[in-house]
Formats: C-alpha cells, sequence, structure tokens
C-alpha cells in the first residue's frame, strides 16, 4: 500500500513540474536579464534615467529621473519572438503622470504584440510596429474600458471586414484606482487575437496585417503594408503615466496549430 502511495505522490509531482514548465516566466522577478529597452531617441538598451527596473518582485516604470518628459515613449522586449501563445499578466496604475505626458496617455500603457524587433526600430522611432493590447485605467469617474485594441503600423480585421482606424474599446468594465487588473490574451499567429479580462472574453479580431499609421520615424523597409502578422516580438510599454507589471508569463501553442481539436483541448484547459 505505502508503495502505491510513493507511485501515485511521484506522479503527481512529476505532473507538476511539467505543467510549470509547460508555462515560460518571461518575468522573473528579480532582473531584466531576458529583456531589452528601447526608448525614443535612445540607442537600443540605454535605459534612460533608470525607467524600467525592478522592486520588490515587480517590474516597474518609473519617472522620477525624468526632468522633462520629451515624447520619451519607450518599450521593453523580451529576448524571443513567438507566433502563437497565451499570454498572462497583471498590470496596474500607480502615482501621478509626468509632466508634459499627452492627455490621452495618463493610466494609459500597454502590451505590445506581433511587433518589429527592437534592433529594426530607428532611434526616434516612437512606437514599434505592432498590435497593441491597450491598457487603460480609470479616473475615478468615467467609463474606460480595458484592454483596448491600438494599432501603431499595423491593420486587422473586426466583424470580417478591414478595420483602420487607430484605436477601438473593448466591452470591459472600467478599473479605478491602484488595483492590480490580471490580462489574459490568445494570439493565434495571423489568424485570431482575443483579450480577456476575469475569464471573460471583452475582445477579439482576426487576420492582423501591417498597414496605416500612427508610428514615426521608421525603416520603410520594414514596414511592408498588407503582410500578415504571423510572429513577432512582445514588449511591454512606458508611455507617461508609472506602471508596474508581475507575473508576466506564456504558454507556447505553436506546436498545436496544425491540429485544430488539440488546440481547442489545450485552449480550454488553460483559461477554464
Amino acid at each position: 500500500m505505502k508503495k502505491i502511495v510513493l507511485i501515485l505522490f511521484l506522479a503527481i509531482i512529476a505532473n507538476a513540474g511539467y505543467a510549470q514548465k509547460a508555462w515560460i516566466n518571461l518575468f522573473n522577478g528579480k532582473d531584466l536579464k531576458d529583456w531589452k529597452v528601447k526608448i525614443n531617441g535612445h540607442p537600443l538598451n540605454d535605459n534612460y534615467a533608470n525607467t524600467f527596473r525592478v522592486e520588490n518582485g515587480v517590474m516597474k516604470v518609473s519617472y522620477d529621473g525624468y526632468s522633462e518628459w520629451k515624447d520619451r515613449y519607450g518599450h521593453i522586449f523580451y529576448k524571443k519572438s513567438f507566433s502563437a501563445y497565451v499570454l498572462v499578466l497583471e498590470y496596474r496604475f500607480t502615482g501621478e503622470q509626468i509632466p508634459g505626458g499627452p492627455g490621452w496617455a495618463v493610466r494609459n500603457s500597454g502590451v505590445m504584440l506581433h511587433g518589429q524587433s527592437p534592433e529594426s526600430m530607428g532611434l526616434n522611432q516612437d512606437f514599434p510596429i505592432s498590435l497593441e493590447t491597450q491598457f487603460l485605467g480609470g479616473n475615478g469617474k468615467d467609463e474606460r474600458s480595458t484592454p483596448n485594441l491600438c494599432t501603431p503600423g499595423t491593420n486587422v480585421f473586426l466583424n470580417v471586414k478591414l478595420f483602420t482606424p487607430h484605436c477601438v474599446n473593448s466591452t470591459s468594465k472600467t478599473y479605478h484606482g491602484d488595483q492590480w487588473v490580471k490580462a489574459e490574451i490568445v494570439v493565434l499567429g495571423d489568424s485570431l487575437v482575443i483579450h480577456r479580462l476575469e475569464g471573460k472574453e471583452v475582445f477579439k479580431y482576426t487576420k492582423p496585417q501591417i498597414g496605416g499609421g500612427s508610428v514615426s520615424n521608421f525603416d520603410p523597409a520594414v514596414k511592408i503594408d498588407g503582410q500578415a502578422l504571423e510572429e513577432g516580438s512582445i514588449s511591454l510599454q512606458s508611455e507617461s503615466h508609472p506602471v508596474e507589471f508581475r507575473n508576466v508569463k506564456l504558454f507556447n501553442l505553436a506546436k498545436y496549430m496544425n491540429d485544430p481539436a488539440k488546440l481547442d483541448a489545450k485552449l480550454k484547459g488553460i483559461l477554464e
């Protein structure tokens, strides 16, 4: 009997270990060694004024070392690119926006998906060509949905029609204050992207592709309008309001993409 119990115990431990390995912790809670920084007007990996930092297990975007904003839009890129995955992370806004930041950027940040590499960005490029899952915090009185979609240098399809405006809102409720908010994003190559909050779908779109505007000072060779976005970088944003990120992890779905039944089963297991 003891032997059977031991075998079952070892099996449980083995399965637990497998489950942990299936998820990739993009942020280790200790440092930024797996990330690359690109801030507008600064060369790659010049983390101006320690904008991106780690404190108490949290990745922070801070402007306490800035004397002025000067359009220093920044992004911190994970070291690898991905094509199909579930990305999970928690974020929260804190403090006050740096003076000089644009009005639309109050309690505003995001995660950029299917983006260009930081190495391919221009010195004075403001945003990577990418799909932005936009995070907004409430101002204490007005409705402000999250996570929305913004499209720097990209277009998508909504309801089987090409959608070219820059931003569109999700159906979520508003999150006021400095509370942590957990977001889940399902990305399936160039076919489908789904935004989820609190276990519920709040937005989705299809056929992401390069196109449109809302990005400046890019290399024209990188922006091939009409090209499908099948994969790309993942980056977190610095947009003039202090924000924090934690529990940033990813489940890679690439090996399931050629088997719809297995993909559907895996997604159900992850999201339920």
